[in-house]
């Protein structure tokens, strides 16, 4: 699956903006989200190549929405990435059981997130 569309959600203005940044400089097209309702519409209204994911934010966090993506049988071929400071281990087992594909730990370094997205694609 070649992935060109990337959804960013996270309630961080910078973290939005850096991890947009890494990927418009590969190319990739970006959109964000600020909370896990936005996310949902946006995703059902356009949906994205592949979506990284924040954890803590207002409203629903980042373990429901990614529960409520691979529950989706619409939605649930999108691939998630968690990009979270919750670093640990059983954080990142419940993100995987909650059905991400991977778990990345903030600050996300620019060459794991691209290795990632390439395995991916």
């Amino acid at each position: 699956m070649a992935i060109h569309h990337v959804l960013i959600v996270d309630d961080s203005p910078t973290e939005r903006y850096y991890l947009s940044d890494i990927l418009i400089r590969q190319g990739y097209s970006v959109s964000t989200a600020e909370t896990g309702e936005e996310a949902m519409l946006k995703i059902r209204a356009s949906k994205p190549d592949l979506i990284l994911m924040d954890v803590v934010m207002p409203g629903a966090n980042g373990f429901q929405v990614t529960r409520s993506i691979a529950r989706d049988p619409e939605l649930k071929d999108v691939p998630v990435i968690i990009c979270s400071s919750k670093n640990q281990e059983t954080d990142k087992i419940w993100g995987m059981r909650q059905g991400a594909c991977a778990y990345l730990v903030k600050p996300v370094a620019a060459a794991e997130l691209l290795a990632r997205i390439a395995e991916l694609g």
